[in-house]
């Protein structure tokens, strides 16, 4: 088994709603710059030109099932490639997208943590279950292809989380809910000042009994509850070297175990990952970090007919290595230039056993290689009164390499073993977007960009088994690229009201799908395209106590293919909803609160073909939390309040479900 051994590392301004359009930079001050421990630098004032929102720190604390995934669908277009959380889920599985892109368990959104790509480096998926939303800041959702620091992976956008600074962390922090299922949730923090900065270590852990994913009807003797269990360790420190200048490290030690649908059917995840980032504020601001992360992957497959092993993928070792520099020049009041450099490495590797009926082992398979990119970028905003003009570029050179496939039977005679050559490019990608502040109460925007994505090593090398499909991996996809425009139109009617609209057309060249090639056989392959195109809506008003977060997103996504993948061609991708909507209600004063949220997806499909239907639903979600002392509350929290039915899964009938009814109790100490 592998181990982890090591210990492991934007600005949001003051309190902003749960979910905002941001439709303006915030206003000059005429005193001195605060500047807050712990964070990046200030956001460039051009970002909100490309649909930019985010999200509070009270909305990430205030969610009724914790989860940080769960909050993002918040975001009007956001999705992982099932609807499953991460209690429920397989970790390779848990890929994020925006727009409707289609679903292929990869993330087409580039997840930032302080600057650190999170994606793991094998597979692509985000490891959400080791992010705890107390930890957190804020997060900040910019749609369509990126041109900065790490834009090789911003496809469909970038979605940049913040750690809590200085101002948002109590000295002690902690909370403890029991649930549903005997689910246990414990967290804690302590965050003490140290010299002229501060260090905050926190621990998280949880564990459920869970429920049954699968349907009464197919339920069987082999059949179980979907039991979790996982934990995490952070640390994270802030040291000021100057007035202007400070050290932020991080480091972050996690290890989660799932098991779905059947008795032995476990996946682990476990990683180890730590970054150093530097941040000087003077004339010429620099933003620079480098970082490490180790990982590795378990899943054991079950077969539904006999209930016995037939492939363990028992070890998947990873490591990502990378990092950037950010300058910004002093060029002049009225301009925010950044020029710099960035760069990523992932390595990994995976062993395989597959398993014949009598509990022998038959074959044992090896797979891997390594990729990397290698960008510049350079990215200039230009105020001019009331617009603001925006514009990057960047160039990535890219490399595909050490490729191999090896198989052998049970003696160890080698049967199968190939290596794939070596592949690089160069590619150039860029943005432009205009943002007018025609009053007070309106302001325009329009954007245009382009990017790209590497395949995963998991894409190219890794294949896998959900009953009762089989996915074959493809050791000659090739890159994903995407060109997209956008426009959109936010309005501030009345005080603490604000209203967005963005319509958009992207078209995803190359795009990576799970394409059927035979009955319960698929493969990943390159189709000419998905083209997506829909409108966007999001909306906030605040009254007093009571606040009102709303967001809707219509997507119209359709394939374009020919030749053998001709039958596609029109088709809706896989996981890509027409329809979602979100909207959450609150209240809350002094230390009393209230919020119900209301999610809808629309019908989506759970394959190439259309066959499996993922029928829409309507979820209902409660929290109330009640003050009981001196920085002391009870917090109730209800999650699917109605119990609805959510299909996660369809394949040729063999159905999971995604959580049902589930109710929370527990006291929190801030």
């Amino acid at each position: 088994m592998y181990r982890v051994s090591l210990l492991p590392l934007l600005a949001l301004a003051a309190p902003l709603p749960a979910l905002a359009q941001q439709a303006a930079p915030p206003p000059p001050s005429d005193g001195p710059d605060i500047v807050v421990l712990g964070q990046p630098l200030p956001v460039p004032p051009g970002v909100p030109a490309y649909g930019s929102v985010t999200i509070s720190r009270d909305r990430l604390t205030g969610d009724a099932s914790g989860r940080v995934e769960d909050v993002l669908l918040d975001v009007a277009g956001f999705q992982q490639f099932r609807r499953a959380d991460s209690r429920s889920a397989n970790p390779s599985a848990q890929g994020v997208t925006l727009r409707a892109l289609g679903g292929n368990a990869s993330s087409r959104a580039l997840v930032l943590l302080d600057g650190v790509p999170l994606a793991d480096p094998f597979f692509g998926y985000i490891p959400f279950n080791a992010i705890a939303a107390d930890r957190l800041g804020g997060v900040r959702v910019t749609r369509g292809g990126g041109a900065g620091a790490f834009g090789a992976g911003a496809v469909a956008g970038t979605i940049e989380l913040v750690s809590a600074a200085r101002r948002d962390l109590p000295l002690l922090a902690g909370e403890a809910f029991y649930g549903s299922n005997n689910a246990q949730e414990v967290s804690a923090s302590v965050s003490p000042n140290v010299g002229g900065g501060f260090v905050s270590l926190s621990g998280k852990f949880e564990r459920g009994d869970g429920y049954y994913t699968t349907p009464d009807s197919q339920i069987t003797a082999a059949s179980v509850r979907a039991r979790y269990r996982d934990w995490s360790g952070g640390m994270r420190a802030v040291v000021p070297l100057d007035a202007a200048t400070e050290i932020q490290a991080r480091g972050l030690l996690y290890r989660d175990t799932r098991t779905l649908r059947f008795a032995g059917a476990d996946s682990s995840s476990q990683a180890n990952d730590a970054s150093v980032r530097l941040i000087h504020r003077g004339a010429w601001a620099i933003d620079a970090l480098a970082y490490v992360q180790t990982r590795n992957f378990t899943n054991r497959v079950i077969s539904a007919t006999t209930a016995k092993l037939t492939l363990d993928q028992r070890n998947t070792p990873a490591t990502g290595l990378g990092g950037k520099i950010e300058l910004r020049p002093p060029v002049g009041a009225d301009h925010v230039l950044r020029v710099g450099v960035d760069a990523r490495l992932g390595d990994g590797t995976l062993y395989e056993d597959a398993y014949a009926a009598s509990g022998l082992v038959t074959t044992r398979r090896t797979a891997g290689g390594k990729t990397s990119t290698l960008g510049a970028f350079v990215e200039d905003d230009w105020t001019l009164g009331r617009l603001v003009l925006t514009a990057g570029v960047r160039g990535d050179r890219w490399t595909i390499t050490r490729g191999f496939f090896r198989e052998a039977n049970a003696a160890g005679s080698v049967t199968t073993q190939a290596r794939y050559g070596d592949r690089h490019g160069f590619e150039g990608t860029g943005r432009a977007g205009a943002l007018f502040h025609a009053s007070d109460a309106i302001a325009l925007r329009t954007a245009a960009y382009t990017g790209f994505r590497l395949p995963t090593l998991n894409e190219l090398y890794r294949p896998f088994v959900v009953f009762p499909i089989t996915t074959q991996a493809n050791a000659a996809l090739g890159l994903e690229r995407l060109r997209g425009v956008e426009g959109g139109i936010d309005l501030t009617p009345v005080a603490g009201v604000t209203l967005g609209v963005t319509a958009f057309y992207n078209r995803l060249d190359g795009a990576i799908a799970n394409v059927t090639i035979a009955p319960n056989l698929r493969q990943r392959q390159n189709v000419a395209a998905i083209v997506a195109r829909g409108i966007e809506l999001t909306g906030h008003a605040a009254h007093g106590a009571l606040s009102l977060d709303a967001s809707y997103a219509y997507s119209d996504s359709r394939v374009r293919a020919s030749g053998r993948q001709a039958p596609l061609d029109g088709l809706i991708p896989a996981q890509s909803p027409r329809h979602t909507g979100s909207a959450t209600l609150g209240w809350g004063r002094n230390g009393f609160g209230a919020s119900a949220t209301v999610r809808y997806v629309g019908d989506q499909f759970e394959d190439d073909l259309q066959t499996g239907l993922l029928p829409a639903v309507t979820t209902l979600d409660g929290v109330i939390t009640l003050p009981v002392g001196h920085r002391v509350s009870l917090v109730a929290r209800a999650e699917n309040v109605l119990d609805a039915t959510v299909l996660t899964r369809n394949a040729g009938g063999s159905i999971d479900l995604g959580t049902p009814r589930t109710l929370w109790i527990g006291v929190r100490l801030r």
